[in-house]
């Protein structure tokens, strides 16, 4: 059992009311967000070589927050890795607002009618944090995904983006971002042991804060600049997020050579 997870249960529990309460008034207050449009595109290098990208995941991947996927995580990833890769990128996103992985898993991969893709990236854990998923059950239900995206495709390398960081989440209160933000991140420590038993399967792991990614990126901008609406994430955060995702990427040798050898 997670120790983390176990002592943390032990304190939440007489908290629960209280962050019902809290949770209630934050859905109230936050204005509900379509999805982005435009789930699939081509981002042009100057080569002729090409990559296939299929982006899957809860509300962060389909968009919220921005209007379109050339604006949003998908379609900045695209544009990033086609520029440092002087390659094309054939970009496609299979995503829904609210959910989690189970879900992903249930509804999402059965609707993929692709044949072959060459990299997959997913963003989870928000929604399973939100309905306080145990790490138990997240670890089964991960392995489980990453179990059914292999029986579709074989050979492509599937890379798990950052837990959402939501201690940053300026619409939260102190309770909600330190009960469901430590779950995210025992999540994320899940998760991060489950890839090192999976074979061409990578999770970036580094936590997400504001205050990093603007000075390690060099970016000059408010801390409210980061969310459209207190949780979701704007245009500047889903670029940030994307250019980030790219640099992890291709400075980590193993990705960086299987993508070679896919472009070769």
């Amino acid at each position: 059992m997670n120790i983390r997870y176990f002592l943390g249960s032990i304190l939440i529990i007489p908290l629960l009311p209280l962050m019902y309460i809290q949770g209630k008034s934050i859905r109230s207050k936050v204005p509900t967000l379509p999805e982005a449009k435009g789930n699939q595109g081509i981002s042009f290098g100057t080569s002729e070589k090409r990559l296939r990208v299929l982006a899957i995941g809860e509300s962060t991947i389909a968009g919220v927050g921005v209007k379109t996927h050339q604006e949003g995580f998908t379609g900045s990833f695209a544009n990033e890795l086609a520029l440092k890769l002087e390659s094309n990128i054939h970009w496609k996103v299979y995503a829904k607002s609210g959910y989690t992985a189970e879900k992903v898993t249930e509804r999402i991969i059965p609707k993929i009618n692709e044949i072959d893709t060459d990299i997959i990236v997913i963003g989870l854990g928000g929604n399973d944090a939100f309905t306080l998923n145990s790490p138990k059950k997240w670890r089964s239900q991960i392995q489980e995904l990453i179990y059914q995206l292999r029986l579709k495709f074989k050979n492509a390398i599937i890379i798990f983006a950052n837990m959402p960081p939501i201690k940053e989440f300026p619409a939260f209160t102190p309770l909600i971002k330190a009960t469901i933000g430590n779950l995210v991140e025992i999540l994320g420590d899940e998760l991060d042991d489950i890839v090192n038993d999976q074979e061409n399967v990578y999770y970036y792991s580094r936590k997400i804060t504001l205050n990093n990614w603007t000075k390690r990126l060099n970016i000059k901008a408010k801390p409210s600049e980061f969310f459209s609406d207190g949780v979701h994430p704007s245009k500047l955060t889903y670029q940030t997020w994307a250019k980030d995702m790219v640099n992890f990427i291709l400075g980590e040798k193993e990705i960086k050579s299987s993508i070679k050898h896919k472009l070769s």
